[in-house]
């Protein structure tokens, strides 16, 4: 899978990690065990009764055993919809060890 990140080296990125973690940022390195280094790193943190947290982590490391799915990030509609939002967390993942 590292290969396939060649494309999104420098582009936003949000990450679901295995323990439930959604963490956006700017993808600024990876290696061939898909530990992700990423920049201007936030943590959304969601809840069902109020809006979704965003917590500031600057540059951010993200074990590659940890990484469930990652993709581009496109934020163009996204700020404004953040206020709306109520969700429960996700939990982490079952198979997680």
């Amino acid at each position: 899978m590292a290969s396939a990140l060649v494309e999104w080296k420098q582009k936003k990125v949000s990450v679901l990690t295995g323990d439930g973690r959604i963490i956006v940022g700017t993808l600024a390195g990876y290696d061939q065990l898909q530990n992700l280094v990423l920049q201007s790193a936030h943590e959304r943190v969601y809840s069902a009764d109020l809006p979704v947290e965003l917590v500031p982590l600057g540059l951010y490391v993200i074990r590659g055993d940890n990484v469930a799915v990652i993709g581009e990030f496109n934020n163009s509609s996204d700020d404004e919809a953040l206020e709306l939002v109520r969700a429960d967390p996700i939990p982490p993942s079952k198979l997680f060890w």
